[in-house]
């Protein structure tokens, strides 16, 4: 690793022969130079640059760096290739905050990233649950369920996605427990989900839809990370977290549109779009997290593309049927410098995909669900969530960048893992 260049934030306009720069150099020290408006994009955007220019390693110097500012450079400046480094300012205690986010992020950056080939439906369960207990062996439990056995506990969404794959499905059940008692509370609950890639069933994705799809599990990655996270700043209350796992493929075995799956709470769904798979499988997730009782159920998943659409790829979309959630949703996110933003979700959108043969279809029977898609797939979960539950759905619109942007490197981006460690926190 090369010698660091040290990188200084400034008021200061930069020197005449600068331009408009936002970074000036000097010897082995940069400047950033703040205009004011939005600091924190600015810095991040500038990170890029730094990144694309071959330069893979710096010190953040001086006491303008917060611990927002130093998170949005490293946002900026991180790669999916290894080979940089940013060493943090400031006391010990910001440090080890920052340390804290960056192996949280790193690692659910690490699983959105990994190929579709070393990432199978169960290796992304195990890496998760493996992660976790490593974090906290003692107050750390798990189980996975695979294959066949997902229909012997009724997980039928899980188990009609992933049957077309020779790899199996999988739903990982894991349980933080710091009390040490059995019959401690569940305090929240967190699904994901772990489509680990989508080439869209039947209903195929054509092969420019497809490139990105190993990025499909980013729900998984985003609630591992954030329960990571919060762990690591000191979690003191009993979580559940639900991955849901498949390989969407195209075989003999496949589901076909067309199918009626029977959930476990009894309601019937027509396939009418393999391609709305996430839905299906989070389906099993969100009524095994309802089973514990818990009073906070969050899921999060890369679900629409109407919400990517809707809100961009610098936000996250999110969905309640309770208003106290998503202004909650909003100051978590903005405590920690993330974007969220309110969609609509009426109790008359569960109606929006009406079957003659089932209870709903899983979408409508036109490309990308047609309108209000983001705010019928989440009505879609809202029929699976238990009704006293206070329940926030995120469609992941800002976990993955297809491309190298001016704010991010391609690849996962873990946008979404901080506001959910601070939610459970």
């Amino acid at each position: 690793m090369t010698s660091p260049i040290n990188i200084h934030l400034t008021l200061q306009q930069p020197e005449p022969h600068w331009g408009n720069s936002d970074i000036s150099f000097r010897s082995e020290s940069a400047k950033i130079h703040l205009k004011g408006q939005d600091n924190l994009r600015q810095i991040q955007m500038t990170a890029r640059k730094l990144r694309t220019q071959g330069i893979n390693s710096v010190a953040l110097q001086g006491d303008s760096w917060d611990i927002d500012s130093q998170w949005a450079f490293y946002q900026g400046f991180a790669t999916a290739k290894a080979g940089f480094n940013v060493q943090w300012f400031g006391t010990d205690k910001l440090k080890q905050a920052l340390e804290n986010r960056k192996e949280s992020a790193d690692f659910a950056r690490q699983l959105v990233n990994a190929t579709p080939e070393d990432l199978s439906p169960v290796a992304l369960a195990v890496a998760a649950a493996e992660w976790l207990q490593a974090l906290a062996p003692s107050k750390t439990s798990f189980t996975i369920i695979k294959g066949e056995e997902l229909l012997e506990h009724q997980w039928v969404g899980i188990h009609g996605v992933g049957r077309g794959s020779e790899r199996p499905p999988a739903l990982l059940e894991l349980d933080f427990n710091p009390t040490g008692k059995a019959d401690a509370p569940v305090e929240a609950a967190l699904v994901g989900k772990g489509i680990t890639f989508d080439s869209g069933g039947y209903s195929i994705k054509s092969s420019e839809g497809m490139l990105g799809m190993k990025a499909d599990m980013g729900g998984a990655a985003t609630v591992t990370g954030a329960l990571g996270l919060a762990i690591k700043n000191g979690l003191n209350k009993r979580v559940k977290l639900f991955l849901c796992c498949a390989e969407n493929l195209i075989s003999g075995h496949a589901y076909k549109l067309g199918d009626v799956l029977t959930y476990k709470n009894g309601t019937t769904v027509e396939i009418v779009n393999t391609d709305a798979e996430g839905r299906l499988v989070l389906a099993d997730g969100l009524q095994a997290a309802s089973e514990t009782g818990a009073p906070l159920i969050i899921n999060a998943a890369t679900l629409t593309g109407a919400a990517y659409n809707a809100v961009g790829t610098n936000y996250n979309a999110i969905f309640s049927p309770q208003s106290e959630m998503l202004d909650l949703a909003k100051e978590k996110a903005a405590a920690v410098a993330e974007r969220v933003w309110p969609l609509p979700m009426d109790p008359w959108h569960k109606d929006m995909c009406p079957s003659p043969y089932a209870d709903t279809a899983n979408s409508r029977p036109v490309k990308g669900g047609g309108a209000g898609g983001a705010s019928n797939a989440a009505a879609f979960l809202w029929r699976f969530v238990r009704d006293d539950a206070n329940w926030l759905h995120f469609d992941l619109a800002g976990a993955f960048s297809d491309n190298n942007s001016a704010l991010w490197a391609a690849g996962g981006t873990a946008h979404g893992v901080l506001t959910i460690a601070e939610l459970i926190k």
